[in-house]
């Protein structure tokens, strides 16, 4: 078994991007800025949220964090919305999700400046995805088909299956592996809570992407000898034994699947950094595409 070291992955990614940040300097270039948007205290938003931020300051970014509590309302946050889209100094932004139930996220979501959607979120987006045309790809899914690429691993012609069909993660993952691109021309099966068999099904599979948001969902006995596992899941489960009082649990069921499969992702340590690394590029991409 091998890891899937998301974390040194984006560490060479952050790296490339450094390099290309420095030159624009050397230039006398404009610096790209990221912009952030967090509602409330949720534990897992400000942890991500902080570590854009700091990848921001290693790679060399501008950074602006916008901070609300849970209280505010959904035309506070249309408004802010609305002013990162007219601020030609923020070259992209997204609003960090979930959000409270009150505020409507695709109302937040479909509000956001397509060509500032550095998360990959907005509809113009997502549907330039699907046509395989240029847009900004979904930050998560995006990060985990660099990981596979840079891993050397082999997609073409192998069973993948997707648990979890968000629109975030689920969905456009298997839209991507399906593409005949590298990594890609996967035969995908997009599976969720509602499939039959689940089990039977994802123990045929070359390659697991788990997204379910169940902790330790995946145990060994549905995985095949020698597939592919990415752990996509992020949970907070309490934990007594930890300084914190809980530790971070991913979807897959680590110790058990492990001792089955040639690669896997870790949680931590896998797939976020890879997200965050998306991220980075997006909004270098976005500065790009405005030309400046």
């Amino acid at each position: 078994m091998q890891l899937l070291d998301g974390k040194a992955t984006a560490m060479s990614i952050k790296k490339e991007l450094k390099e290309a940040v420095d030159l624009r300097k050397k230039e006398g270039k404009k610096i790209p800025h990221l912009a952030a948007v967090l509602v409330g205290s949720d534990g897992g938003s400000m942890t991500y949220v902080n570590a854009k931020v700091k990848a921001c300051d290693e790679i060399g970014f501008e950074s602006t964090l916008i901070r609300y509590d849970d209280s505010v309302s959904e035309e506070v946050i249309m408004n802010k919305v609305k002013s990162l889209n007219e601020d030609n100094s923020i070259d992209g932004f997204i609003v960090q999700l979930p959000l409270p139930k009150h505020i409507d996220e695709l109302k937040i979501t479909q509000a956001i400046d397509p060509r500032k959607d550095v998360d990959g979120f907005h509809p113009m987006n997502l549907g330039n995805m699907v046509l395989n045309l240029p847009g900004f790809l979904p930050a998560t899914p995006a990060g985990i088909v660099e990981l596979l690429k840079r891993n050397d691993i082999d997609t073409e012609g192998k069973e993948c299956v997707v648990i979890g069909r968000s629109n975030i993660v689920g969905t456009p993952l298997s839209i991507m592996l399906g593409r005949n691109t590298n990594p890609g021309n996967c035969t995908v099966t997009l599976t969720h809570s509602r499939t039959k068999n689940l089990k039977e099904i994802v123990s045929k599979a070359d390659i697991v992407i788990a997204a379910i948001g169940r902790p330790e969902f995946v145990t060994a006995d549905m995985i095949k000898e020698g597939a592919v596992v990415v752990d996509v899941g992020t949970t907070r489960v309490e934990d007594s034994s930890k300084v914190k009082g809980w530790a971070l649990k991913g979807d897959v069921k680590f110790d058990e699947v492990s001792k089955k499969c040639s690669y896997i992702s870790p949680v931590p340590g896998g797939v976020g950094p890879m997200t965050i690394a998306s991220l980075m590029i997006n909004t270098l991409r976005a500065m790009d595409l405005k030309g400046k």
